[in-house]
């Protein structure tokens, strides 16, 4: 059942979710609600773990995600099901996007997805700065102050570390590295 149940809320997050990696992240905050594969608090590993993994983000998420809810096959089926729709589609559009592409509905239905990816971009973030810099916990909000000083040390660093690698232009996985021990050695 457990499969199912992962097969048909990736799907969805697949089917609904333009915008790239992030746009899937109010999905998996839904699903917080109705299921106790993750929690709220495990989004952030789950975003950190797949950011810091080659691939796509969604794609990473759904393997995340459906690992921890049911092994190997889980994250199998989550993985298939979230790529499933996008693949369904693009063999749909390809086909008749020659017949289609200077149509003004059709230019107008993209240009409406804009906003809508933007959204959900912009959710998920506020989601992951409110978890990550202040340990909230669902709709609590309650400050705890050294959990989030460290984690605003740990923006700080990130800003830091951002302005340095605009002007040494050393190799990206040079600060996935350091940020990753930076991480190990105080607990972000």
């Amino acid at each position: 059942m457990i499969y199912l149940q992962l097969f048909f809320e990736f799907f969805k997050a697949g089917l609904f979710s333009f915008g790239g990696g992030l746009s899937v992240i109010p999905f998996l905050y839904e699903m917080t609600g109705r299921y106790d594969w993750i929690t709220r608090a495990a989004i952030t590993d789950m975003i950190a773990v797949a950011e810091a993994a080659p691939g796509s983000l969604g794609i990473n998420l759904a393997a995340y995600a459906g690992y921890q809810a049911g092994g190997f096959a889980g994250g199998l089926t989550a993985t298939v099901a979230f790529v499933l729709p996008a693949f369904i589609i693009a063999v749909a559009i390809a086909s008749v996007f020659a017949k289609f592409k200077n149509n003004r509905f059709a230019q107008g239905v993209f240009s409406a997805l804009r906003p809508a990816a933007v959204g959900l971009i912009a959710f998920a973030a506020f989601e992951v700065v409110k978890i990550s810099l202040f340990r909230l916990e669902g709709a609590a909000f309650s400050l705890t102050v050294l959990p989030g000083l460290l984690n605003f040390r740990a923006a700080l660093l990130f800003a830091v570390l951002l302005f340095v690698s605009n002007k040494l232009r050393w190799h990206p996985i040079f600060y996935i590295a350091a940020a990753a021990a930076v991480g190990a050695v105080f607990k972000f």
